[in-house]
């Protein structure tokens, strides 16, 4: 028997991982060469795999499945809407998905299923569990298709008994998705997990619809491929420290895994610990539990760990992410694994590989040959992948996604003509964002003007208007405020592009009336008041006319006597704020000799210095405390109801060990804790 692997098939709760941005899909030389910038779209990146290792150097779900060798790829928590979705997550280059979203809860559960074009195509594509949705576009549920089209088992009004919950409910919060592929049934699952008893029904209804479509499946003759988060532990070995839990929830180990949810994952389970009869409808188990098949003695194999309490480098974690299928082809797999040195999420992936032939009724058969209609036969390629083999529920066929490319595909072609020069003989910044007219050059006059305006600025304020606006343009500290490239066209460029006459700017730089020209606001413009043009004029009669021609005043007294006169007064307004005309001219008070604080109408004194001091005070970072390992603490938030909720405190920024308790003189987490409002900034805590 070839033991070769055929199809690794590999589960992961992501965690929001609908975080990525574009900024993610551009290579940067690329988005360096088109001048792109592109910001962050969420502040929780840092949950995303994207910000870790080994994925943070390529940054593209394609490059991820790569890294880790599947060709099916079950996703959990991602926490989207349709409105969600983006280029980036849909057409992934050689890969289609299926989603199953919330219908009306917002950043909660999903689902994703990933199958790689090369190897698979499913032949028939549901969402939801209980068979009561629709495929899009179609107003018949699943369950009432024909025979041919839907993949039955759906579960039945005894079986839903149980635990009366609507089957519309069960399914509308995005937790399902089912492929159909001619050797299996593959189901990817985000199981509700124990939050509080107010969820407790909805919990084990959907289990219990899970339960009864896994078994009619197989009772109809169907292989059944179970996998993703079922926040579900299945023995004591599944999860750090059991004796100390039990010992501290006060239950026996008998109570532990008889607690109902546990109880029904159990006698799915084949080797699953029942106390007790087994409920009626629950009396065969059905599921082998592959991952553990290949490791059944070995403790730490955990999949999920605390994040607030930084529990993963102790691994002081559970094992809630499965990769189960039905007892009849467990022999078809030849390695399954965690993989919990891949960062980027409180879950790690677990996988499971199948052989690439197995035996079927006496004969092998390769497994590739079953994951497609027709694409493979005896592991030979047939024919490629094509827009045929895609499924109604294909996230590929959403109308803002259909007959698309991805994005990224913009960028990475480069324009065929060298970016210096382009076929209308304009020089171009080799995307086309910018054109100038090659024998558009400044003339000998121009030039001079120019570099006698650059050898003496101040000569330059008595020259012509002409001189000096071409003075202005050829300025970089100054540049123009309004459609800078235009103004670099010359006049028979401008003319082509407009129809009517553009008129040419001020050689002034104040208008008739005295104001200055309107430009881009800055923050500063907050702090100006509103003065009237009479109280402007005022103050200009009230000025002394000083020449500025340096020849008459080779020191440069004007001036500065110019800078000391128009220094602004503060001006109080009425909700006690002062207000400046320039906060650049309050600090030149201090450039002319002045320490005397500002004298406010109202009789006030405000210090700048003190009132420094003070905001560095308030906004500066505040020094931890100091644990017994002499690190700095690190700052939490209690969170839990009570007299101390909301209140701040100082921990060991250690992670846990492997007892899950606080520890003395180890590597681990030490007992050092400090109220936020008890640290006085002089010492550690205990």
């Amino acid at each position: 028997m070839d033991t070769a692997p055929g199809l690794r098939i590999t589960t992961w709760n992501g965690h929001q991982w609908h975080t990525v941005s574009l900024e993610c899909w551009i290579h940067p030389e690329t988005a360096r060469a088109s001048g792109c910038v592109m910001s962050i779209m969420n502040d929780v990146l840092s949950r995303n795999p994207f910000a870790y290792e080994p994925w943070r150097e390529k940054r593209s779900f394609a490059a991820m499945f790569d890294i880790l060798e599947a060709d099916i790829v079950v996703m959990q928590e991602t926490k989207i809407q349709r409105k969600d979705l983006r280029d980036e997550m849909v057409l992934v280059p050689g890969w289609d998905v299926f989603f199953s979203l919330p219908k009306h809860k917002k950043g909660y559960s999903g689902v994703a299923v990933y199958t790689r074009n090369a190897v698979c195509a499913p032949i028939r594509a549901e969402e939801g569990i209980t068979g009561i949705l629709t495929s899009p576009n179609s107003t018949t549920s699943f369950r009432d298709l024909p025979d041919d089209q839907q993949i039955g088992g759906y579960p039945s009004a005894s079986q839903l008994s149980e635990y009366p919950v609507d089957s519309a409910m069960l399914d509308s919060e995005g937790r399902c998705v089912i492929l159909e592929f001619p050797a299996f049934v593959l189901i990817g699952v985000y199981n509700p997990a124990n939050r509080n008893e107010t969820r407790d029904e909805f919990r084990l209804g959907f289990l219990s619809a899970l339960d009864a479509r896994i078994r009619n499946l197989v009772a109809v003759g169907k292989r059944v491929f179970l996998t993703g988060d079922l926040n579900i532990i299945r023995e004591e070995i599944d999860t750090a420290n059991a004796e100390e839990q039990l010992r501290k929830q006060g239950i026996t180990l008998e109570q532990y895994i008889s607690t109902p949810a546990r109880r029904i994952f159990n006698q799915l389970l084949v080797g699953g610990k029942v106390f007790g009869g087994r409920d009626e409808g629950r009396e065969n188990p059905v599921l082998w539990d592959i991952c553990r098949s290949f490791h059944p003695d070995r403790r730490g194999m955990f999949t999920c760990w605390e994040q607030k309490t930084n529990a993963r480098p102790g691994n002081f974690g559970s094992r809630i992410d499965y990769v189960l299928c039905s007892e009849d082809w467990k022999d078809w797999f030849c390695a399954s694994d965690i993989q919990e040195g891949l960062m980027g999420s409180d879950h790690c992936p677990v996988y499971a590989t199948m052989k690439w032939k197995v035996e079927i009724n006496g004969a092998e058969v390769c497994v590739r040959d079953m994951m497609s209609d027709g694409m493979f036969e005896g592991g030979v390629r047939q024919r490629e992948w094509s827009s045929k083999d895609l499924l109604p529920l294909s996230a590929r066929l959403i109308p803002e996604f259909d007959r698309r490319r991805n994005i990224r595909d913009m960028f990475t072609k480069m324009p065929s003509l060298p970016s210096g020069e382009s076929s209308t003989g304009r020089t171009t910044d080799g995307f086309g964002l910018r054109e100038v007219e090659k024998n558009d050059t400044p003339s000998s006059e121009n030039v001079t003007s120019m570099q006698a305006a650059a050898s003496n600025p101040l000569d330059a304020l008595s020259a012509s208007p002409s001189s000096s606006s071409v003075s202005s343009k050829s300025n970089p500290i100054n540049p123009p405020s309004k459609r800078p490239v235009e103004q670099t066209l010359s006049p028979t460029h401008r003319s082509k592009k407009r129809s009517k006459p553009v008129a040419t700017p001020k050689s002034t730089p104040t208008s008739a009336k005295g104001q200055p020209p309107k430009g881009q606001s800055s923050l500063m413009g907050f702090f100006k008041p509103k003065v009237s043009s009479v109280a402007q004029s005022e103050s200009t009669a009230n000025q002394p006319a000083i020449s500025l021609d340096t020849q008459k005043d080779p020191t440069g007294l004007a001036e500065r006597i110019v800078s000391s006169n128009s220094i602004p007064r503060p001006v109080s307004r009425t909700d006690g704020y002062v207000e400046a005309e320039n906060m650049t001219d309050i600090q030149s008070t201090e450039s002319i000799g002045s320490d005397k604080p500002l004298n406010i109408e109202d009789g006030t004194l405000v210090d700048p210095i003190l009132a420094k001091e003070g905001w560095s005070k308030l906004l500066g970072k505040r020094i931890p405390p100091r644990c017994e390992h002499n690190e700095a603490c690190v700052s939490y938030l209690t969170k839990k109801t009570g007299i101390n909720c909301g209140r701040s405190f100082y921990m060991c920024p250690r992670p846990l060990g492997p007892s899950g308790q606080k520890e003395k003189n180890s590597e681990w987490r030490c007992g050092t804790f400090v109220w936020s409002s008890d640290w006085t900034g002089g010492g550690g805590g205990s």
